[in-house]
């Protein structure tokens, strides 16, 4: 049986490597069921990471495509990993403090306290390097949640620092680590 991996994609200009994130796992046959931000929607489409997992996208906390199935109740009790990649200082800040507004910050909340979690976040140098940033990613590592580091690159704002995006190989290969441990 194939194992699962929730991908939560947040509004970040790096919204668009979750494309080759998703593409990447699904031809390593993982199905990958993606949660997308309102945010993460101007970024980019759900179509394209429908087509590229060959299942639903998931938007909305309050659809129910199945109506025997609380939808981010399921999406959380069939994780076998949890992903979150862009994860931007908003949703690392809600999820941090257990606020569960849209469908990804309340599947976060709902995961199994053994799920492995995994956020790689991407912002500016100076969000990330925030104090308040680094408190709430303490907190999020305290309850499990590991940490794939930001790259230091010249930023889309034109800062150079701490904040790209994990390169995608490197994203997957934790993922696989964590999925073989």
């Amino acid at each position: 049986m194939k194992k699962k991996i929730v991908l939560g994609v947040s509004g970040s200009i790096s919204a668009y490597k979750a494309a080759d994130i998703a593409n990447q796992l699904t031809k390593l046959d993982f199905e990958v069921n993606v949660i997308m931000t309102k945010s993460a929607t101007a970024f980019i489409t759900p179509l394209t990471l429908q087509s590229l997992t060959k299942r639903r996208v998931h938007l909305d906390v309050m659809a129910e495509p199945d109506e025997a199935l609380i939808n981010h109740i399921e999406l959380a009790k069939t994780a076998d990993l949890f992903l979150v990649a862009p994860a931007t200082a908003n949703l690392i800040g809600k999820m941090a403090n257990g606020i569960a507004d849209d469908l990804l910050s309340t599947v976060a909340l709902a995961l199994h306290p053994e799920t492995p979690k995994v956020l790689a976040p991407a912002m500016n140098t100076y969000m990330y390097e925030n104090p308040i940033t680094q408190k709430n990613l303490a907190t999020l590592k305290e309850v499990g949640y590991e940490e794939i580091l930001p790259r230091e690159a010249l930023l889309a704002c034109g800062d150079y620092g701490r904040g790209a995006l994990a390169n995608v190989d490197t994203i997957v290969q934790h993922v696989l680590h964590v999925l073989t441990k």
